[in-house]
């Protein structure tokens, strides 16, 4: 038994590498080889996730999840996770130091133009300058809008308890509320809250001005045949607190989606001016809460881009003569749709297409943003095709959202 165990050949050590210790040491010639496989393999172009490179990640919505907010839900893109949770604060118009200025500069400009008020409506004046400028002048100066987006302890490894906000988390905050305001997607006039005063004819002023019946009489006449204007009381400022539950690659997609999703789930309640008491005041009946009326429903898409020799931009500019070498590699370049984690550290080139159908209405494609950083290699005709696959996740995300 002892001659035979020592006569058996010891068997040579493995010099191959299992895959996961490949892609931690050599990371972009683990993606160069799934993204181009030998030509005699006949293997399709996959992603080292499996996915083709302009797939995106499965998506999931669920809207109505948290019970204490007006508008709540859990976006999932892959293993990124975003909860967004809608709350809504009254702000009175007494509390707004420029408020008076303001409805003077916005009277003094209907005045230039000649516009009167027509119907019911103060702001219906038939020019649509007019009505934009007062939602911008609303929504962006008076912060009727306040994004907040954090990172969750353990979403991912380098998030630690107690560590001040990041970077990225701040990025995003302003990414987010830069396109709420360029996209104008909340209407200004969901978020006043209006009094009509009454008209009080000839028998009410005299009941409730007795003691100056002469006053009364002289302006007898006008007052019972003109109504008096809608003023504005108090506006209603959405906090929109967003958080990254679990983070595996491209986060604003996902914070971005969980925010359009909570926005349609938000139900504002019933407010009015009460007169005796001079204070807002709300319904609890539900029923009488109202949805908000968006303006069409942008979804972003993100990409980025991988090149096979990553050091060719800049090699190119660098050393002239490698014009040539730069010209074989540039179709070596890879854009890759819904980036995950590993993927964002490989590429230096990042874009972003915002699209929405329903803004110009009839099914017509409006982009909405554009917009590319972190070097060259994507050119126009690269951004044509982003555009078209933008317009095909649109329609995925429509399904999804219009099911949550």
């Amino acid at each position: 038994m002892a001659s035979s165990a020592a006569a058996a050949p010891a068997v040579p050590p493995s010099l191959s590498l299992p895959p996961s210790q490949f892609a931690r040491l050599q990371p972009h010639a683990y993606l160069l080889a799934h993204l181009s496989p030998p030509p005699a393999s006949n293997q399709p172009s996959i992603r080292a996730n499996g996915r083709a490179p302009s797939q995106f990640r499965v998506t999931s919505a669920n809207s109505g999840s948290l019970t204490h907010t007006n508008g709540s839900a859990v976006v999932r893109v892959g293993d990124t996770a975003a909860v967004c949770g809608v709350r809504a604060e009254l702000l009175h118009t007494e509390d707004i130091a420029s408020w008076s200025v303001s409805q003077a500069s916005t009277a003094n400009k209907r005045r230039r133009l000649g516009e009167k008020p027509t119907g019911k409506d103060e702001d219906a004046t038939g020019n649509p300058d007019i009505e934009d400028d007062e939602d911008r002048t609303h929504i962006e100066d008076l912060s009727l809008l306040v994004p907040n987006l954090s990172l969750s302890t353990g979403c991912a490894p380098g998030f630690l308890p107690g560590a001040p906000p990041s970077a990225l988390a701040q990025s995003l905050s302003h990414q987010i509320l830069s396109l709420l305001h360029s996209t104008r997607l909340v209407r200004a006039d969901d978020l006043r809250v209006w009094y009509q005063p009454p008209n009080l004819g000839p028998e009410e002023l005299e009941r409730h001005n007795e003691g100056e019946q002469m006053d009364v009489d002289t302006e007898q006449g006008a007052t019972a045949n003109e109504s008096k204007p809608r003023e504005i009381k108090a506006f209603w400022v959405l906090y929109l607190d967003i958080m990254i539950i679990s983070l595996a690659g491209n986060p604003f997609d996902a914070a971005w989606a969980s925010v359009l999703a909570a926005l349609r789930d938000t139900k504002l309640p019933k407010a009015w001016w009460d007169v005796d008491n001079e204070t807002i005041l709300c319904s609890d009946n539900l029923a009488e809460a109202h949805k908000l009326s968006l303006r069409g429903m942008p979804v972003a898409s993100s990409f980025c881009a991988f090149e096979a020799d990553a050091a060719a931009g800049w090699r190119a500019v660098v050393i002239p003569d490698a014009e040539d070498q730069k010209q074989r590699n540039s179709q070596q370049k890879w854009i890759l749709a819904d980036p995950d984690g590993y993927e964002e550290g490989l590429s230096s080139e990042r874009a972003c297409v915002v699209v929405d159908k329903e803004k110009q209405g009839k099914g017509k494609l409006a982009i909405v943003k554009m917009e590319k950083h972190g070097g060259w290699s994507i050119d126009t005709d690269d951004l044509r095709q982003l555009v078209n696959i933008s317009a095909q996740r649109w329609e995925e995300m429509k399904r999804i959202l219009d099911q949550c």
